[in-house]
């Protein structure tokens, strides 16, 4: 799904009120009615808040659930104040606090039957990855490429992620991945 420039801010805005509205009531801001179906359609989304450039809540779904008007509006209330990384969002550094949104496309399996053919088909900069095996899951949004542009090193920490050996392969592991359409 290609969101236009109008939904994007749509979103961005339903983003930022459930923050505020969070910060008052302690809850997120329920999604308008609308007659968009882009933005009734189930999606996954994330949303990403930094303060002067460092990560401050990051929380998001990979699999579309619920309207993705609605994602996005629980996933802000949630990065704000439910990433348990860091102490909830306080008024004074809302000002101060940038919001970005990803919604990602469905997840596609990977079948990769070593760590090297994994590596050689992730494309650096535009996949998402989502590695699981038993309780073990984690997900590194395309975003992180800029930190870890390497893929040995993007997978490796992706491992550490999720709780794994960085080194650990396994036939039982799955790996998927997606693109996402993010904004600011």
């Amino acid at each position: 799904m290609s969101l236009t420039s109008n939904q994007q801010a749509q979103l961005l805005q339903l983003a930022r009120q459930s923050i505020t509205q969070g910060l008052s009531t302690g809850q997120p801001v329920a999604p308008p009615a609308t007659t968009d179906p882009d933005l009734l359609r189930p999606g996954a989304s994330f949303v990403t808040l930094t303060k002067d450039g460092q990560l401050r809540g990051c929380i998001g779904t990979l699999e579309a659930r619920q309207p993705l008007q609605a994602d996005v509006c629980e996933n802000a209330f949630n990065a704000a104040f439910r990433d348990f990384r860091f102490p909830p969002l306080q008024a004074d550094e809302l000002p101060q606090v940038q919001v970005e949104v990803s919604v990602l496309s469905a997840p596609e399996d990977l079948d990769c039957e070593s760590e090297a053919e994994l590596l050689q088909a992730l494309v650096p900069g535009e996949d998402g990855l989502i590695i699981a095996e038993g309780q073990h899951r984690a997900t590194f949004l395309p975003q992180v490429w800029e930190q870890l542009p390497q893929p040995a090193q993007f997978v490796q920490q992706l491992k550490a992620k999720a709780g794994l050996p960085q080194n650990y392969w396994s036939p039982r592991l799955r790996v998927q991945r997606y693109r996402v359409q993010k904004f600011i």
